[in-house]
C-alpha cells in the first residue's frame, strides 16, 4: 500500500511539472476572454468597472487604465473575475447597505443598479465570449489547414456488431445520419462515438441506389493515441485508405465560420448526451475531468504539436462556457437564474436568499471538484 502511494506520488509531481506551462497557456487564453466578454459588454452598458484579474489571490504585477480599472495578474491562476463597481466580492455578490448609501452619481455607475436586462447581458457575455472563440479557433483552424475528405466507405464488417446487425456490406458509402450529410469517414466515427445505445438513422449508397439501414452504436473501451480510456460507442466496420483517397480541400472564410459553428454546436449536444447518459446510467461518470486531467491533456496535445493545443483551448473554452451557463449560484447561470426569479416577481430576491443559494452554489462546485480531482488522481496514478 506504501509503494502505491509513493509510485502515485512520484507519478503526479513528474506529469505535473511537464503539464503546468501548456496548462497555464490554455487555461490563461480561455479565462481571459471570458472575462473580457464580462468587462466589454460592462463597459457598453455604462458600468464602472473596478479590477480584471487572470488569477486569485496576491497581486503579482498590474497596471491601471485610464477609466481606473486595474488590470493584474494575481498569484493563484487557476481563474480569474471582474469586479464591478458595487460588488461586495469577486462572484458579484451585493450588499443591500452599501448600494442604499451610494449617491446618484454612483448609482449610474453601479452594476447591481442596472435594470435586468443589462445585468444579464454583462453575466451572460462572458460564456458567449468562450463560445466565440471556440468558433474562431475552429475557423482559423479550417482556413490554415483546409477541409479533411476522406470517403466514408465501408471497407469491412466485423462480425456479430452492430454495423452487421443492420445489415450493412462491404463497399457501402455511408451519406447520412440522422438527416445529417456525412462529407468524410472521420465525420461518421464523431457522430457514433457519441451516441452508443442509441438508434441512428443511416443512409448508405451501394450499387448506385441510396438504402436506408438502423443501427446501434455498441459501447465499447477504446485507448486514444495518449493511452487514455474512454467509453465510445462503436459501429464495428473498418474503413482503409487507398492510395491518394485521402484529400484536403481549402475553404473560404463563409464556409470556414460555419465548420466553426458546427463544432461548437457538437462539443455542446455531445455534453448534453453524456450528462444524459450519467442520469439514466449509462453514461461513465470516472470520465469527469477536473484541473489535473485538463493539466494532462494539455501536456499531452503539447507534446503532440501546436495544431492540437490550439484545438484543446477551443474545445476547453467552449466547455467552460457551457459549465458557467448551468443554473448553479456562484456561476454565471447561476445569476441569471436569479435575473429571471426577479422578472417574474418584479423584484430581486432577498440578500438572504442570495446569500444562501451562493453557499449551495459553492457546495456544489466545491463537490463537484473534489469528486474530479479525485478521478484525475485515479487515472493519474494507474498510467
Amino acid at each position: 500500500m506504501i509503494d502505491f502511494f509513493v509510485h502515485s506520488f512520484n507519478t503526479l509531481s513528474h506529469g505535473l511539472l511537464g503539464y503546468a506551462v501548456p496548462f497555464l497557456f490554455v487555461l490563461t487564453i480561455v479565462v481571459f476572454f471570458h472575462e473580457l466578454g464580462h468587462f466589454l459588454v460592462a463597459r457598453w452598458a455604462g458600468v464602472r468597472v473596478l479590477t480584471f484579474s487572470l488569477g486569485f489571490g496576491p497581486e503579482l504585477i498590474g497596471f491601471n487604465d485610464r477609466h481606473g480599472t486595474r488590470w493584474k495578474i494575481s498569484a493563484i491562476p487557476l481563474g480569474g473575475y471582474v469586479k464591478f463597481f458595487g460588488d461586495e466580492s469577486e462572484a458579484s455578490t451585493p450588499s443591500a447597505e452599501s448600494l442604499a448609501a451610494m449617491t446618484a452619481e454612483e448609482r449610474a455607475g453601479s452594476f447591481h443598479h442596472k435594470k435586468v436586462g443589462p445585468r444579464a447581458a454583462i453575466v451572460a457575455a462572458g460564456p458567449i465570449a468562450n463560445f466565440i472563440l471556440g468558433a474562431l479557433i475552429f475557423a482559423g483552424m479550417a482556413l490554415y489547414y483546409g477541409k479533411p475528405s476522406t470517403i466514408a466507405r465501408v471497407d469491412g464488417v466485423v462480425a456479430d456488431g452492430a454495423a452487421a446487425s443492420a445489415g450493412f456490406k462491404i463497399g457501402d458509402v455511408v451519406v447520412q445520419i440522422d438527416g445529417k450529410p456525412i462529407e468524410s469517414f472521420a465525420d461518421m466515427q464523431r457522430i457514433v462515438a457519441m451516441n452508443a445505445g442509441s438508434a441512428l438513422a443511416f443512409q448508405v449508397k451501394r450499387d448506385g441506389s441510396i438504402v436506408s439501414l438502423t443501427a446501434t452504436p455498441a459501447l465499447l473501451e477504446r485507448k486514444d493515441p495518449f493511452g487514455n480510456s474512454h467509453r465510445v460507442g462503436v459501429l464495428g466496420v473498418e474503413h482503409k485508405s487507398q492510395a491518394g483517397e485521402a484529400s484536403t480541400a481549402p475553404v473560404g472564410v463563409g464556409e470556414a465560420l460555419k465548420i466553426g459553428v458546427e463544432q461548437v454546436w457538437f462539443i455542446i449536444t455531445s455534453t448534453f448526451k453524456f450528462l444524459g447518459s450519467l442520469f439514466v446510467g449509462n453514461g461513465n461518470p470516472n470520465e469527469v475531468s477536473g484541473v489535473l486531467g485538463i493539466a494532462k491533456m494539455s501536456g499531452q496535445a503539447a507534446s503532440a504539436g501546436f495544431q492540437f493545443v490550439i484545438n484543446l483551448c477551443a474545445v476547453l473554452s467552449v466547455s467552460i462556457g457551457l459549465l458557467n451557463l448551468f443554473p448553479i449560484p456562484l456561476l454565471d447561470g447561476g445569476h441569471l437564474m436569479f435575473y429571471a426569479a426577479e422578472v417574474v416577481r418584479g423584484r430581486p430576491l432577498s440578500e438572504r436568499t442570495q446569500e444562501m443559494g451562493f453557499r449551495i452554489g459553492l457546495g456544489l462546485v466545491l463537490m463537484l471538484m473534489v469528486f474530479a480531482t479525485y478521478n484525475d488522481i485515479l487515472r493519474m496514478a494507474a498510467s
